[in-house]
């Protein structure tokens, strides 16, 4: 990994960020840790919580949406185990952030945002981060009449939680593919990892967490006695 100034107020935040939060959360892939430094969190921060940018939090968005906070960004990424040549996609981009972080590391992302204004905004972040591999649309990610069901993908990110994980996106895996979905209900949610073999899915889950549902997800009904 190359070096870094840690001279600059904001290097340093940023040094500590991934030193003190992040290595600690089992993120230790050189790649994850090289694209940490190279995209710059706090331009994908709203002007209003710049302070934030490097705190270990979520940060709130609109329509109850957050970026996530750092070490869970990171850690949902590096368990995709990205390659050179992959095609990714990302439902929820929210600030752009992470879809930014899988761009140092894949071929292409193309990432879906339901929220209009979150999309504009998003596309200004990546704009002036200057990253041109990210294909950013609007729409709800969980539809299945999408234009990006017209292709499969390496690697898929959901980065809201989910109930359940709907079929039709496992379809949406290239043979070999991963996806990594948080599934559950509070208060227990599991980051997992799902990976396509031929016709069957395994599952893995990998650690507990929390995460505002994904817009746009069904939510199960509950009985009523």
């Amino acid at each position: 990994m190359a070096t870094h100034s840690l001279t600059d107020p904001i290097e340093i935040a940023r040094h500590n960020m991934v030193e003190q939060q992040i290595r600690p959360w089992d993120v230790l892939d050189p790649n994850v840790l090289a694209a940490l430094y190279q995209v710059k969190r706090e331009g994908f921060v709203p002007a209003s919580d710049q302070h934030l940018a490097f705190f270990d939090m979520d940060i709130p968005l609109a329509d109850g949406q957050v970026m996530l906070s750092p070490k869970l960004q990171a850690r949902l990424v590096q368990e995709l185990n990205l390659q050179a040549q992959d095609q990714v996609l990302e439902i929820g981009t929210g600030t752009g952030y992470t879809a930014a972080l899988m761009a140092q590391l894949a071929h292409t992302v193309t990432t879906i945002e339901s929220n209009p204004n979150i999309a504009a905004a998003a596309k200004a972040n990546l704009a002036r981060a200057g990253i041109h591999n990210i294909v950013l649309m609007e729409g709800d990610g969980l539809a299945e009449n999408g234009l990006w069901h017209r292709q499969q993908f390496d690697a898929i990110l959901i980065t809201g939680s989910l109930p359940s994980v709907p079929d039709h996106l496992f379809e949406m895996l290239k043979p070999d593919g991963r996806m990594v979905v948080i599934v559950g209900q509070l208060p227990i949610m599991q980051a997992t990892l799902f990976t396509k073999w031929g016709t069957s899915i395994s599952e893995i889950s990998l650690f507990d967490t929390v995460a505002p549902m994904l817009t746009g997800a069904a939510v199960p009904s509950s009985f009523s006695f």
